[in-house]
């Protein structure tokens, strides 16, 4: 008989999400609501969820365990962000008020603003200072029920500030209680000291920089923006093979102002996700949904930009394709840290059901990053991942805007967020 170290009885609701592989048509819109169930937690992992009456029948119990009475609380498994943009400095609110004049994501790239700027603050930034900032952004998304998030560079595109990030994001792994997944974006953009000859920046990014990355394990995937005007699409193959044969899984920014066909290649190249895909054609709808890799939607990218079109998440989901959802936290175009935030617009906007919603943020999210075995829902000998919410029932997530409804969050079977406050310790010289 296992022993417990925390004792959830008597839940109102517990949203289960099971599963390891991913929900996929009908199925998306089945949470695994359980209601009245107790919940018990051991070294780290779920060992109990069920009927009240058999839980200590089923796991022991001392004076080191600590039980709380959740008749009133809504459970569900932590929030899994699978497109972040992480560690980056500076902001973008001058670019943003622009954009609300007028003025196109596009517009504003051409004239030095975009990404440039981001890349220019991140190379500045000494390392420990964009450390203190991926630890606070941290912080802010363990408070809003983010427990596991993949994170990208980008912002550095040269060999010392792409290293730069990719060791900030280690270092936050190491300290923060979030996991922290990484990805290395050096094709994010070209580098104005590349600029008029990408082909120099692609060799350099494969010969130079990946080398580099695998020796000192600092990545988990790779990334490509592929898009007209940045990489088209056998750049993208071209670099997603090179960084494949150093054991990087490609993820691919795709399809998003134009109908470039990224959608194709990431399924071709067995990419474990295509995000944006508000310009995907019916041919990329039908190949995902044939297909494992994961449709992501960043449905508050389509509120910052003022974006008429949208994903077109009911024909995907419709299709059969697994489907998830993520936040795209970064300065220029989601300027968001909140998963909640995105449920709720990936409901309102983008037509989901609400349960649909919770699922593509939590275990197809899990099964985009390769990580569906342990984490993404609430089963017995998964982490013990999950939120607590004070709300009356799980429709309150979206029915009531603007606010947070995360009480507590427990991380790896810790408490690390009690009554809407950080708990957990970080290490002295931090």
């Amino acid at each position: 008989m296992k022993r417990a170290d925390i004792v959830l009885r008597r839940c109102r609701q517990v949203l289960t999400c099971q599963g390891v592989a991913p929900k996929r048509g009908g199925d998306l819109a089945n949470v695994g609501l359980q209601e009245n169930v107790s919940l018990a937690i051991g070294e780290g992992k779920i060992i109990y969820l069920g009927p009240d009456e058999d839980l200590f029948a089923t796991v022991a119990t001392g004076s080191a365990t600590e039980i709380l009475e959740a008749e009133n609380l809504i459970v569900l498994p932590g929030f899994i962000d699978s497109h972040t943009h992480l560690p980056f400095a500076g902001s973008r609110e001058e670019e943003f008020a622009l954009r609300l004049q007028g003025y196109t994501y596009q517009e504003l790239a051409a004239r030095g603003l975009g990404i440039q700027t981001t890349v220019k603050a991140t190379r500045e930034i000494p390392e420990d200072k964009l450390l203190e900032l991926c630890l606070a952004r941290c912080d802010s998304m363990l408070l809003h029920g983010t427990t596991t998030a993949e994170a990208k560079s980008g912002y550095g595109l040269n060999l010392a500030d792409e290293i730069k990030q990719l060791e900030v994001i280690r270092q936050a792994n190491q300290i923060h209680p979030l996991d922290i997944l990484p990805t290395y974006l050096g094709a994010h953009e070209v580098p104005p000291e590349y600029k008029g000859n990408k082909k120099a920046y692609l060799n350099f990014m494969i010969n130079k920089v990946l080398p580099v990355i695998k020796e000192k394990n600092l990545a988990r995937f790779v990334d490509v923006f592929c898009e007209e005007g940045v990489y088209d699409l056998e750049e993208t193959r071209f670099i997603i093979r090179a960084a494949k044969k150093m054991g990087l899984a490609p993820r691919i920014h795709a399809d998003e102002f134009s109908p470039l066909g990224g959608a194709r290649l990431a399924v071709e190249e067995e990419a474990l996700s295509a995000d944006h895909l508000l310009a995907i054609d019916d041919q990329g709808i039908a190949l995902l949904a044939q297909s494992s890799t994961v449709a992501t939607f960043l449905p508050v990218v389509s509120l910052f930009l003022m974006q008429e079109k949208k994903a077109p998440a009911r024909e995907l989901i419709q299709a059969g394709a697994v489907v998830a959802i993520a936040s795209d936290f970064n300065p220029g175009s989601s300027m968001t840290e909140n998963m909640l935030l995105v449920i709720q617009l990936a409901v309102l906007l983008l037509k989901m059901k609400i349960e649909e919603a919770i699922n593509a943020a939590t275990i197809n999210a899990a099964f985009s990053l390769g990580i569906s075995q342990a984490c993404g829902s609430l089963e017995v000998g998964k982490k013990a991942d999950l939120i607590l919410c004070d709300i009356p029932n799980y429709l309150h997530l979206v029915y009531h805007l603007g606010v947070n409804p995360i009480y507590h969050v427990i991380k790896n079977g810790r408490w690390v967020v009690r009554e809407r406050k950080l708990v957990y310790l970080r290490p002295s010289n931090f």
